[in-house]
C-alpha cells in the first residue's frame, strides 16, 4: 500500500517516469470545466462540480485500465494524455463508439448536484460542521466520514440515488476542508492523510484561545494569517460567533468578516471580492482534486469494481423493472414476463448490455409488494420463477402501490413494465405517481390484456367504467410510457417491446403529436439515427408509411418497400430499413376512436437537461437545483448534449444545437422557443436557456425538444424522453444531515413558497415504509413571494430494518381558488444499524444478500446476492501506484 504523502522520490523506477510523462504530456492551456450549476462564479474558478466529476472521471479511467474490456483490446494511458477526458470518449474506447454513456453522465450530475446543493439547501448551508467552517475540523470530520458511511451502506443495499447523494454531501465537505482551512497556507503539498480515517486523530489544531489572522481591509488579504503552524479555519456570519483574533470565511456576503480582525482566508473562487486567498485557488484546488480521488477509490475499494460501477453507472445497460399483477387470470402475462427475462438475460449475458438492476414487484388485492432488488440475473429469474398467479380477486387491484413501490427502487432513467388485467384500485396515488416518475425520470409502459371473453380467474362485483384505466394513461403520459391494450394470445408478442426498449431508444417527435382525422403525422430522420421503428394500436382499420422519397408501404405484414410489418392483434410494429432515408418522413392512419403512433431509434446523439433557479445575492453564487420549474420563478434550463455523435466525426463539422422548444403536452401548441447558449469548453456540449416566468406561467406539463443543425447543416431534433410539469410552488424538504436510527425521532422541516400569486393550500404526509409522521402544517394561505414554515416528526420504530431506506412524501394541492397540478417533495433517508466495524475501515468482502423494502403488510425477503467485493487493493486511485491528475497541467 502507498501513502498518500509518499515523495516522488520514493516511487519505483517504472512509476516515475510514468507520472512525469503524465503531466508532461497534458495540453498547457488545462483547466477544469466550469460549473453548470455556477454560472455565475469568478471566471476563471474551479468549482465543487469541476472536482466531483473530474475525480470520477480519473477513477473509471483507472478502473477501465484495470480491467480490460472483454473482446475488445485494452485501453492505454497514453490514449488519453494530451486529451481533455471525457465520459463519451472513456465510453467510447471501452465499451465502444455504438454505446451511450448517458447513463453515466447522469449518474455523476447527481453526485454533483447533491454536492452543489450543500450551499443552497436550508438545512446545510449555514451548517458550519458540514463546510469545516469556523475551527469545527474535528466535528466536520465527523460528519464527513459518517456521510461517507451512509454512501457505503446505501450503495450496498442497491440504494443508488441516496448513496449518490450523501456520496455528493460528502465529497462538499471534503473539498471546502482545502479551501476554508489554511491547510495550503501551511505550505502542504498532499491531502491531509487522515481526514478520511475516522480512527485517525486530527492533530495540531489551533485551541479557542489561539489568535490566528492579523487584521485585513483590503479585498485580498495574502499575509494575514499569523505565522503558526497549528490547523484553523474561517468564521461565517455570525452563527457560532467569532472569537477575538480569530480568522473569518471573508468575501462581500460574510458579516464575520467587518469585525476585527477583518478580511478572511477562503480560496473558493479566483475572485477578491469572494475569497481573500485568492491566490491560492488554484493550489486548494489540486488538494481538493486529490482528495476526491481518494474518496472515490476508497468507495471503489470497499465496494468491488461491480459495486462502484452500479454505484456510477459505469455502464451502457440499463435496468430491467416489473410489476406483475399475480392474481389467477394473469398466467399468460405472468409467462410472457418471464420468458422476456429469460430472453433478455440469455441474450445480453456478458455483453456491455446486460442489465446491472434487476427489480421485481409484485401485486394483488389487497396487497402489493414486497419489492425484490438484486443484480444477479439467477437471482432474480429464480425469483421471477417463483410467482404465479393464484386466487382470484375481483377487479381492480392495487396497480399504482406496486408502482410507486417499483419507482423508490429502481434507478434513475430506466424503463419499468407494467403487466396487468385490471385497472387500480389506489387511483388516488396517480398525481403522486405521476410526480415520481419525473423525479426519477423512468419511463413506464402498461401492457394491459383486457380480455371480455375471459370469464374464470377474474371476479367483478359491478359494471366497471370504461374510463377505468385513465390513472394508466396519466401515469404513462407523464412519465413519457404508454398503454398497450392486448389479448392473452397475444401478449408474448407484444412483450418483445421489453428488449426493444432496453436497447436505449430514442422517441420522435411527431407533428401533430396525436392522430388527428385525416391528418398525416410527420417525423424526421437524420443521419445518426438508426433501427428506426414505428409502432401503432388501438382499433386500427388501416395505416400507411411514406419516406421522403414518396415511396409508400401499408399495413400489410411481412417485408415492404420501407421495412418489415408484424401485426399482433391491434398492434402493429414496423421496423424500417437500415439506414433508413433522411428527411420528413409521413404517417397516415384511419382509425376508430383514437389509436397510438410511436416512433423509436436508436442514435448516437441525445441529451439530459436540468433546471436551476440562478441564486446572486450569496457567497456562492450559482443554480440551486431543481427538479421541475416553479411558476412564477427565473429559470435557467442546462442541456448537457451526450453520446459521440455530438462531436461530430474527425475532421468534420460539429453539429449545433440553436434552441430549444416547450410544446404543451398532450396536445402539442408550441408554448415558446428560447435560444441556447453554450458555457464550458466546446468539447463539453454543456448550453443554457434562460426561461422567462411569462414562459412558465401555464402550470401543466410540457415537453422539452432541442433543435439545431449536423455538420453539414441539416437538420437535427431530440425530444427529452419525459414531459416536464410546472408547479404551482416551490416546495423544499430537507431533514439534518445524517442518518436515522431504530428507535429515534427525527425532525424534518418543510418551506412553501409562492412566486405566482395567492394561494390556498393543503399539506398531505406520507412516509414508506408507514412509520409514524406528525406534521405542525395541514393548510396555509400564502400571498405573493411569501413562504411558510413547518415541521415534521418521523417516529422510527425499534423493528425498523437496519441499512434501509425511509421515503417522506409531501403532496401540496390548492384549494378550489387556487386550481393547479399538485406539487411533491420527496425525502430519502438511511436507517443505520449499529456498525459491527467501520465499513471505511476495512474492504468489503461478498456482501450476500439484497436489501428489499414491503408494503405495509409484507415482510422482509432477502434474496440474491451483491456481486463481490475486492480485497488488497490500496485505498485510492492509482496506476502504477501514481495517482492519476489528469487536467492539472496548469498548475
Amino acid at each position: 500500500m502507498l501513502p498518500a504523502d509518499v515523495p516522488l522520490s520514493h516511487l519505483s523506477p517504472p512509476v516515475l517516469p510514468l507520472l512525469l510523462l503524465l503531466l508532461q504530456q497534458l495540453p498547457p492551456t488545462a483547466s477544469f470545466f466550469p460549473n453548470i450549476w455556477s454560472l455565475l462564479a469568478a471566471p476563471g474558478s474551479i468549482t465543487h462540480q469541476d472536482l466531483t466529476e473530474e475525480a470520477a472521471l480519473n477513477v473509471t479511467l483507472q478502473l477501465f485500465l484495470e480491467q480490460p474490456p472483454p473482446g475488445r483490446p485494452p485501453l492505454r494511458l497514453e490514449d488519453f494524455l494530451g486529451r481533455t477526458l471525457l465520459a463519451d470518449d472513456l465510453f467510447a474506447a471501452y465499451f465502444g463508439p455504438e454505446f451511450p454513456s448517458r447513463r453515466f453522465r447522469a449518474a455523476l450530475g447527481e453526485v454533483s448536484r447533491a454536492n452543489a446543493a450543500q450551499d443552497f439547501l436550508p438545512t446545510s448551508r449555514n451548517d458550519p460542521d458540514l463546510h469545516f467552517d469556523a475551527e469545527r475540523l474535528g466535528q466536520g470530520r465527523m460528519r464527513l466520514v459518517g456521510a461517507l458511511r451512509e454512501a457505503l451502506v446505501a450503495a450496498r443495499a442497491l440504494e443508488h440515488t441516496l448513496a449518490r447523494q450523501r456520496l455528493g454531501a460528502a465529497l462538499h465537505a471534503l473539498q471546502d476542508f482545502y479551501s476554508h482551512s489554511n491547510w495550503v497556507e501551511m505550505g502542504q503539498q498532499q491531502p491531509q492523510p487522515h481526514l478520511l480515517w475516522p480512527r485517525q486523530e486530527l492533530r495540531s489544531l489551533a485551541r479557542v484561545d489561539d489568535p490566528t489572522c492579523s487584521d485585513c481591509e483590503e479585498l485580498s488579504c495574502p499575509g494575514n494569517l499569523l505565522g503558526f503552524t497549528l490547523l484553523t479555519s474561517g468564521y461565517f456570519g455570525t452563527h457560532p460567533s467569532k472569537p477575538p483574533g480569530k480568522c473569518s470565511h471573508g468575501g462581500r456576503f460574510d458579516r464575520s468578516s467587518s469585525q476585527p480582525p477583518r478580511g478572511g482566508i477562503n480560496k473558493d473562487s479566483t475572485s477578491p471580492g469572494f475569497s481573500p486567498h485568492h491566490m491560492l485557488h488554484l493550489q486548494a484546488a489540486k488538494l481538493a482534486l486529490q482528495a476526491s480521488i481518494q474518496a472515490f477509490s476508497l468507495l471503489r475499494n470497499r465496494l468491488g469494481d461491480r459495486g462502484f460501477s452500479r454505484l456510477l453507472d459505469i455502464s451502457p445497460a440499463s435496468s430491467l423493472s416489473f410489476v406483475l399483477d399475480t392474481t389467477g387470470s394473469m398466467g399468460e402475462e405472468i409467462n410472457a414476463a418471464k420468458i422476456q427475462a429469460r430472453h433478455i438475460v440469455e441474450q445480453r449475458q456478458g455483453s456491455p448490455m446486460e442489465p446491472v438492476h434487476y427489480v421485481l414487484v409484485p401485486f394483488h388485492d389487497p396487497g402489493f409488494g414486497p419489492v425484490f432488488i438484486t443484480s444477479d440475473p439467477d437471482s432474480f429469474w429464480q425469483q421471477l420463477n417463483e410467482i404465479h398467479a393464484l386466487g382470484g380477486g375481483d377487479e381492480p387491484e392495487m396497480c399504482l402501490s406496486a408502482l410507486e413501490l417499483a419507482l423508490l427502487h429502481t434507478p434513475p432513467l430506466s424503463d419499468i413494465f407494467v403487466f396487468t388485467d385490471a385497472s387500480p384500485k389506489d387511483a388516488m396515488l396517480t398525481s403522486r405517481v405521476e410526480s415520481l416518475t419525473q423525479e426519477r425520470r423512468c419511463r413506464v409502459t402498461f401492457l394491459v390484456t383486457e380480455d371480455p371473453s375471459r370469464v374464470q380467474g377474474r371476479a367483478r362485483r359491478e359494471v366497471l367504467s370504461p374510463l377505468r384505466f385513465e390513472p394508466y394513461e396519466a401515469v404513462a403520459l407523464a412519465s413519457g410510457g404508454e398503454v398497450i391494450f392486448t389479448k392473452d394470445q397475444h401478449i408474448q408478442d407484444v412483450a418483445a417491446i421489453v428488449g426493444d426498449s432496453m436497447a436505449d431508444l430514442v422517441t420522435l417527435p411527431l407533428e401533430p403529436p396525436v392522430v388527428v382525422s385525416g391528418r398525416s403525422l410527420v417525423f424526421r430522420v437524420d443521419a445518426l439515427l438508426q433501427k428506426v421503428t414505428v409502432r401503432i394500436h388501438r382499433e386500427v382499420s388501416s395505416f400507411w408509411i411514406r419516406n421522403p422519397a414518396g415511396v409508400s408501404q401499408d399495413q400489410e405484414e411481412g417485408e415492404g418497400p420501407l421495412g418489415h410489418t408484424r401485426r399482433f392483434g391491434q398492434f402493429w410494429i414496423v421496423t424500417l430499413n437500415d439506414p433508413p432515408q433522411t428527411g420528413t418522413w409521413e404517417i397516415q392512419v384511419t382509425a376508430e376512436g383514437t389509436p397510438r403512433v410511436r416512433v423509436q431509434a436508436q442514435t448516437a446523439l441525445n441529451f439530459l437537461f436540468y433546471f436551476g433557479i440562478p441564486m446572486e445575492d450569496g457567497p456562492h453564487p450559482g443554480l440551486y437545483p431543481l427538479t421541475q420549474p416553479v411558476a412564477g420563478l427565473q429559470t435557467q434550463l442546462l442541456v448537457e448534449v451526450t453520446g459521440p455523435g455530438s462531436r461530430g466525426k474527425l475532421g468534420d463539422p460539429r453539429p449545433h444545437f440553436s434552441h430549444i422548444v416547450l410544446r404543451g403536452v398532450p396536445d402539442g401548441a408550441e408554448r415558446g422557443r428560447v435560444p441556447l447558449e453554450p458555457t464550458g469548453p466546446r468539447e463539453r456540449n454543456l448550453l443554457t436557456a434562460s426561461l422567462p416566468p411569462t414562459l412558465l406561467s401555464t402550470t401543466g406539463p410540457f415537453s422539452v425538444e432541442l433543435i439545431g443543425q449536423d455538420g453539414e447543416g441539416r437538420g437535427l431534433h431530440r425530444a427529452a424522453p419525459q414531459p416536464c410539469t410546472v408547479v404551482p410552488v416551490l416546495l423544499e424538504l430537507g431533514g439534518s444531515p445524517g442518518f436515522l436510527a431504530p428507535g429515534s425521532k427525527a425532525l424534518l422541516s418543510l418551506r412553501i413558497t409562492s412566486f405566482s400569486g395567492p394561494q390556498d393550500l393543503d399539506l398531505r404526509t406520507s412516509v414508506s415504509p408507514s412509520f409514524p409522521l406528525t406534521s405542525n402544517l395541514s393548510r396555509v394561505r400564502l400571498e405573493l413571494n411569501e413562504s411558510a414554515w413547518g415541521s415534521l416528526w418521523l417516529e422510527v420504530p425499534d423493528s425498523a430494518a437496519p441499512d434501509s431506506v425511509v421515503t417522506v412524501t409531501v403532496t401540496v394541492t390548492g384549494r378550489e381558488a387556487s386550481p393547479g397540478p399538485p406539487t411533491h417533495a420527496f425525502l430519502r433517508l438511511l436507517v443505520l444499524g449499529p456498525a459491527l466495524q467501520d465499513p471505511l475501515a476495512a474492504p468489503a468482502h461478498s456482501s450476500g444478500p439484497i436489501l428489499t423494502s414491503t408494503s405495509p403488510a409484507s415482510t422482509l425477503v432477502t434474496q440474491g446476492r451483491a456481486g463481490g467485493g475486492q480485497v488488497d487493493k490500496p485505498w485510492w486511485g492509482t496506476v502504477g501506484g501514481v495517482l492519476l491528475l489528469l487536467g492539472l497541467a496548469s498548475w
